[in-house]
């Protein structure tokens, strides 16, 4: 890993406000042609969750889980579409050479149940290049291992720390996208 390169993953409790803070970091960057991954949002209906949905930056969307789905991967009362996560993942440009920032909201056990997304998340962690992740507080041994791997910066979100993070981040990450900019 190069000194210019950030691996970060933010932490904290369920409903701390991760994808809130990482889709407002999104939404505050400037050339957002630089930038690849996907955010996790709830499906509500009548305020009761459903299941959750992925969101590309590009606009492109999947759903995740649902508790409607007959799949038998399940987790909790959700059940997970690995074959459309899957597919989901294909259509994201994880690698490409001209992307400085992969977003992944998150690194969860839904989406660990998938063998390809293990895989992506290893070689983004282990690879050259810019990550930005969620990451439960808690989790699997993959998940654990992650955090664990060189070069990784870990933040916990929390109710104190929320707006100095925000600040902290966008500064970062805006200084790793204009590096970028420069040196092409």
């Amino acid at each position: 890993m190069t000194e210019q390169e950030l691996k970060i993953l933010v932490t904290g409790l369920p409903g701390s406000g991760k994808t809130t803070l990482v889709a407002s970091l999104l939404e505050s960057l400037p050339d957002k042609n630089l930038v690849t991954g996907f955010i996790t949002r709830e499906i509500r209906e009548r305020g009761t969750r459903l299941g959750f949905e992925l969101m590309s930056p590009e606009g492109r969307r999947a759903v995740l889980s649902h508790v409607e789905f007959r799949t038998p991967y399940r987790l909790g009362k959700y059940r997970v579409d690995l074959r459309s996560f899957e597919n989901f993942l294909e259509s994201v440009r994880f690698f490409a050479p001209e992307i400085r920032l992969v977003v992944i909201d998150e690194i969860g056990k839904m989406e660990c149940l998938s063998e390809k997304f293990r895989e992506i998340v290893f070689r983004l962690v282990s690879g050259p290049g810019n990550l930005l992740a969620t990451i439960a507080l808690r989790g699997t041994p993959f998940m654990e291992g992650i955090k664990l791997s060189p070069g990784i910066q870990i933040y916990e979100l929390t109710p104190a720390n929320r707006n100095r993070l925000r600040f902290e981040l966008l500064e970062k990450i805006n200084r790793l996208l204009e590096q970028g900019q420069s040196g092409r």
